[in-house]
């Protein structure tokens, strides 16, 4: 559209139906006045129809917001289904990498037990992830890490309770935390106790969204920021399209840690300054 020549023709028709009538004589002046105004009406136009464009995108970018900030409800919270952080009872997914020198394997065990935790005057059952690392082929951590489905489809931790290995045996439990603390017998007396959940992946995630799985300080801190979405990745176990990468950071640690979250998968790339694991294989599969 040519605001500017249909702001001129309306000039140019209201001069028309002026010249009959009995006024002085300033065609000339009419005329600058007319141009004048056209191009003022044409800017004004413009810069109304810029400002309502970003008045839609920024309405429709806090549309797409994907970070719950309320209090969720949880109906049916085993039933994990957010395609980026999927769960599938009895499956397994193996990493493989390296820190440096330091030959890198991890393990993701999907549990079929669950465990049950009081929340905001209710109970919430939970999935059990077991995560095992491994370096060099000494085992290093063991951690189990609760996770629970919302109704909005966002996926919360209630926590993890970790056993740090050195020389093959338990030498301590740093990093362990849960939604009300140590409540069974074999959760470590030293567990850090949080009163809500923390979101760890968003229904739909979008570039841009910020939130935290971790924020427990001085215990666990960490930042989550999703950083690009719509990624093709491949790695041993496969080609992944559509993945998101998330990039974390932590209060408690210098540095960024970079993972790649596939559809129907989940975690299956992770990358920071020294240190990167891939998938090599997984009973989950993208759909």
């Amino acid at each position: 559209m040519n605001f500017h020549r249909d702001a001129m023709k309306h000039c140019e028709k209201l001069h028309g139906t002026m010249s009959g009538m009995n006024l002085p004589n300033h065609r000339q002046d009419s005329m600058q006045y007319c141009k004048c105004n056209a191009h003022t009406l044409a800017v004004k136009v413009m810069a109304t129809l810029a400002a309502l464009c970003l008045v839609f995108l920024l309405g429709t970018r806090a549309a797409w917001a994907s970070v719950p900030t309320g209090t969720p409800t949880f109906s049916n919270p085993l039933n994990i289904t957010n395609p980026y952080h999927p769960f599938q009872p009895g499956g397994v997914k193996i990493f493989q990498g390296s820190d440096g020198k330091t030959k890198l394997v991890g393990i993701h065990q999907y549990l079929a037990e669950t465990r049950a935790f009081s929340w905001n005057g209710t109970t919430v059952n939970c999935r059990v992830l077991r995560e095992l690392a491994f370096e060099d082929g000494q085992l290093v951590e063991v951690s189990d890490n609760y996770f629970a489905q919302a109704d909005d489809g966002t996926v919360y931790y209630f926590g993890e309770v970790v056993d740090n290995y050195q020389d093959g045996v338990v030498a301590n439990h740093d990093g362990s935390w849960l939604v009300g603390g140590p409540t069974l017998p074999s959760d470590p007396p030293s567990t850090a106790n949080d009163n809500n959940p923390t979101v760890f992946m968003p229904a739909n995630p979008e570039a841009g969204d910020v939130f935290k799985p971790e924020d427990l300080p001085p215990v666990v801190d960490e930042t989550a920021t999703v950083v690009r979405v719509g990624v093709k990745i491949k790695v041993a176990a496969g080609s992944y399209e559509d993945t998101i990468a998330i990039q974390e950071t932590s209060a408690l640690e210098p540095g960024t840690t970079t993972k790649w979250y596939a559809p129907g998968v989940g975690v299956v790339m992770e990358k920071a300054k020294k240190e990167q694991l891939n998938l090599i294989s997984s009973t989950l599969v993208s759909p």
